[in-house]
């Protein structure tokens, strides 16, 4: 099987490029091989490697410079999903494509379903969206996994920030009133895995958009608690945390309250869930493997 992956140097895509080696003929190609972002490009790749399976990790994940860089995160997070849904439906391949909680306001008390209403607040949760809704549109076969506050020990995430910060600094003050299920690149990587295993032996679930995140829920301030506990544990400096509302900490872009997404589609239909957000986390931190990265996807 012919397998190709995008954004193979990001956080999530070197992940997957580990878990997917074995399972075919894999082509891996980081932003450096090929920017998503040139269409045209885009698609004569497409038509001279003609993959039966396309898995998307490349990303503009930069959240707050999508604000005002919007053409870029539109084509990066919008147009190249179409451009690949197009093309998977033309050859009859799967295409397995990675969202995100933004897709919502964040307003709900319960966790979001699948089902539920997207309202994105900023420009990322807008250009994410777009991209789904342009896969959808194409109607060939794929599946959309949503996912949030991803994080690993490669790139530029909320964990490598908290592990350098807490150590730099007396007091660190993080954002307490925002909630979600940090995830971990490597839990994503083995779900994806296991659900292109169940496709190749023909035990697929259905087609569509699925919620894959850790289980469990935390806030950006409980998240950092938990690293700062593994530094103390290990008897590292470690600075003092206090916790913030939202509007203490102002960004560009808007972030919801509520980043929690239910998992139970997942579950009934592939027989999938992830592990807690707390187990995984204790295996990113336990996990010393040299490891190098860029922020390119994920």
């Amino acid at each position: 099987m012919r397998i190709l992956l995008l954004g193979a140097q990001g956080q999530l895509g070197q992940a997957l490029q580990a878990r997917l080696a074995g399972t075919g003929e894999l082509t891996a190609l980081g932003r450096q091989q090929l920017d998503v972002a040139d269409l045209p490009r885009l698609r004569e790749e497409l038509h001279r490697l003609e993959p039966q399976l396309i898995v998307n990790a490349a990303a503009y994940t930069a959240v707050d410079r999508a604000e005002s860089d919007t053409a870029n995160a539109w084509r990066i997070n919008a147009e190249a999903p179409g451009v690949l849904a197009e093309a998977a439906r033309a050859s009859g391949a799967l295409l397995i494509h990675y969202s995100t909680d933004y897709v919502f306001n964040g307003l709900q008390a319960a966790p979001y379903r699948e089902e539920d209403t997207c309202a994105p607040l900023n420009e990322y949760g807008r250009s994410k969206l777009a991209g789904e809704q342009a896969i959808a549109a194409a109607g060939g076969a794929h599946l959309i996994l949503r996912t949030s506050w991803v994080y690993s020990r490669v790139g530029g995430n909320f964990l490598l920030t908290m592990l350098r910060l807490l150590q730099e600094r007396d007091e660190l003050r993080v954002v307490a009133d925002q909630i979600g299920a940090p995830t971990w690149t490597h839990s994503l990587a083995r779900a994806t895995a296991t659900m292109v295993e169940a496709w190749k032996t023909g035990r697929a679930g259905p087609w569509g958009l699925y919620h894959m995140t850790a289980r469990g829920e935390t806030s950006w301030f409980g998240f950092a608690s938990a690293i700062a506990d593994y530094l103390k544990a290990q008897r590292l400096p470690c600075a003092r945390l206090l916790p913030i509302r939202s509007e203490e900490y102002p960004t560009a872009a808007q972030r919801p309250a509520n980043s929690l997404l239910d998992g139970s589609k997942l579950r009934n239909h592939w027989g999938l869930e992830l592990e807690h957000w707390q187990s995984a986390l204790r295996a990113c931190l336990d996990d010393h493997s040299p490891e190098r990265g860029s922020t390119e996807g994920g």
